[in-house]
């Protein structure tokens, strides 16, 4: 959703997205997935939803992301206007992330996802239900 704009509009805008052609690059679901569509984005996110966290705790609460790979998400999601990074001059230097205000806008789309995978991981454990 648009920062800014009420849900109504949002819905609006989203049922006619069906009736309109796109090319790959201008759909907006491609768009989406750009930003958020990268193996750590989504749960860099959730762990953000918590709060302001430093580089190592977020490191500790994705250990299977390489700290390279970590760090270039971030970075991406910070390029987008996602994250916000603060880097404090101290000794030993350190960063904090935090979600921006822009960032807030996906909380919903991060909830249905959950919810989602939850259906779905619950589908495969009973396929006949």
């Amino acid at each position: 959703m648009e920062v800014g704009t009420n849900k109504s509009d949002t819905y609006k805008k989203v049922t006619n997205l069906h009736s309109i052609r796109y090319s790959s690059e201008d759909c907006p679901v491609t768009l989406t997935i750009q930003v958020m569509g990268r193996k750590w984005k989504p749960l860099i996110l959730y762990y953000l939803k918590e709060g302001t966290k430093r580089f190592s705790e977020l490191h500790r609460d994705i250990p299977e992301a390489s700290k390279k790979m970590l760090t270039s998400q971030l970075r991406e999601l910070e390029a987008d206007g996602i994250v916000h990074r603060k880097v404090y001059a101290s000794v030993p230097p350190h960063t904090e992330y935090r979600i921006t205000e822009y960032g807030k806008s996906l909380s919903q789309l991060l909830e249905l996802m959950a919810a989602w995978g939850l259906q779905h991981q619950q589908r495969k454990e009973n396929p006949d239900a």
